[in-house]
């Protein structure tokens, strides 16, 4: 029944979000398959903006809350949202920095334009994005889940979904990150786990990745000079698409295990 509830949501949110979305491209004149990154975010805000709204609706007919989800707005999720995009941030700048040293990557100066153009906003975008994402997945689809399946059970399919479901938006780029993806899902259980419920440290993980990750692709900072295999690095450039960076999942995922009481 749960894993039913699960695919009814989304099915609902789609069938809502696709009328908007269908007049969103004939009033730009875009196609499906020709859709530039920029053309896409108006799109996915659309998207994500209907998602709390179904979400509330869902709460209600499975007598459930946001509190329940993990969402609850107060000064410890502030805290632990600010120490998940710090450990998040430390991770990428750790993983980068071996990269470096090791003649695998090259660095372009950034200017303070860029900075006030591509990486404050990329954190509000961010922020919204894996906020919105945490609600859903390590909320509502996780809590649903653990109704009918065990934790680990619960975490694995909604990990899937989570995984998965980044194939609508990109696909090409996106099937070699799917194992990362999915790991990466996991490790931001764990982090609800150790923050008594929390969507808290789970959001700030997921923020400072994004938020990190995107950054760097927007302004066109960084550079691979090919030293190192793409399996090592990741492939077209994705960090969850190598090796590295499914280190640095593990990575966390451990120091979240060994800091942090259940």
């Amino acid at each position: 029944m749960s894993l039913l509830q699960v695919i009814s949501f989304f099915l609902t949110w789609a069938g809502c979000w696709l009328p908007i979305a269908i007049l969103l491209l004939i009033a730009r004149g875009w196609q499906i398959g020709t859709l530039e990154p920029a053309q896409k975010l108006p799109l996915l805000g659309s998207l994500y903006l209907l998602a709390p709204i179904i979400l509330w609706i869902a709460s209600l007919i499975t007598n459930s809350s946001f509190r329940d989800y993990g969402l609850v707005w107060n000064f410890a999720i502030l805290r632990s949202l600010s120490v998940g995009l710090a450990i998040a941030v430390l991770s990428l700048t750790i993983l980068f920095a071996i990269q470096t040293i090791l003649g695998w990557v090259k660095w372009q100066k950034i200017s303070a334009q860029q900075i006030t153009s591509v990486v404050l906003p990329t954190l509000v975008l961010a922020l919204w994005v894996s906020a919105t994402e945490e609600l859903i997945f390590r909320g509502f689809v996780l809590t649903q889940l653990q109704q009918d399946y065990t934790l680990a059970i619960a975490a694995i399919i909604s990990s899937v979904i989570f995984a998965v479901l980044h194939l609508v938006w990109e696909q090409r780029e996106t099937v070699p990150q799917l194992f990362g993806l999915w790991l990466m899902g996991l490790v931001l259980v764990l982090a609800r786990l150790v923050d008594d419920g929390s969507l808290g440290l789970a959001w700030g993980l997921h923020s400072g990745w994004v938020w990190a990750i995107a950054s760097i692709d927007t302004a066109g900072i960084l550079t691979y000079t090919g030293n190192a295999p793409e399996w090592v690095t990741g492939k077209y450039g994705k960090p969850l698409a190598g090796i590295l960076g499914i280190f640095l999942l593990l990575a966390t995922g451990g120091m979240l295990v060994l800091s942090f009481e259940f």
